[in-house]
């Protein structure tokens, strides 16, 4: 029996159903869980609000072109760093040149043999896991000051009561806060808000955070609240 791997989702983006269906059987098979969309625009909001591993690409999509979806990709600091391998019937060596430039990490062209897509799924992930356990050894700078927080040099995108929730959490690491604190402190006492709202903001940080390899240091103790880990398991 294959082992899943339950933390890995592919984001299929091909709008021709047969080839996107084979796609989806194949790696399903190898273990991954997958998630297909045929158009530019609808994978643009797919990659905003959930979180991927990795992206097969089809350059020629509806809505918006699968170069153009590149580039609006490696313009998003929370999304820059995600794989990409794009998939095309344009096998030229200049047009593979091209996605490649254009941020591109890998080409694989149509026909392609099954086995093949896999492997290089496979291959990309391993890479891509390799630089994230690098990142994991990373720390976040606060900047109270200038509300902002920072990875590498890299500004966080975060929304004001997403640092505030961080800012509080990073206070005293390793110390468990309820959803009733964390409202006191980051919503206000004053705030008529329900306690799920803390879980959902605490899933925006961690999309956040997930993207530097840092997702894991947020940690949810059933039962009682959240606590920050400033150094999590790899």
């Amino acid at each position: 029996m294959t082992k899943k791997n339950s933390s890995t989702d592919i984001l299929i983006v091909e709008d021709e159903a047969p080839i996107a269906r084979l796609m989806e059987i194949h790696l399903q098979r190898a273990g991954f869980s997958t998630k297909t969309c045929s158009n530019g625009r609808k994978a643009c909001t797919l990659l905003e609000e959930n979180h991927y591993q990795l992206m097969l690409l089809d350059r020629m999509i509806p809505g918006l072109r699968g170069l153009d979806l590149l580039r609006w990709l490696r313009k998003q600091e929370t999304l820059k760093i995600l794989p990409v391998i794009m998939v095309t019937a344009l096998a030229q060596t200049e047009e593979r040149i091209r996605g490649l430039n254009e941020g591109a990490d890998d080409y694989l062209p149509k026909p392609f043999e099954p086995d093949e897509l896999v492997a290089r799924v496979q291959a990309l992930l391993r890479r891509s896991s390799h630089q994230v356990i690098q990142q994991q050894k990373s720390t976040i700078d606060v900047n109270k000051d200038a509300m902002e927080a920072r990875v590498n040099g890299d500004r966080l995108d975060l929304r004001p009561l997403e640092f505030k929730l961080l800012r509080r959490l990073m206070k005293k690491p390793g110390k468990v806060r309820s959803r009733q604190y964390l409202l006191d402190h980051v919503w206000g006492i004053n705030a008529f808000v329900e306690e799920r709202t803390v879980d959902v903001t605490i899933k925006r940080l961690r999309k956040t955070l997930e993207k530097y390899g840092l997702g894991e240091c947020i940690v949810t103790v059933r039962g009682s609240g959240y606590r920050f880990d400033e150094k999590p398991h790899t």
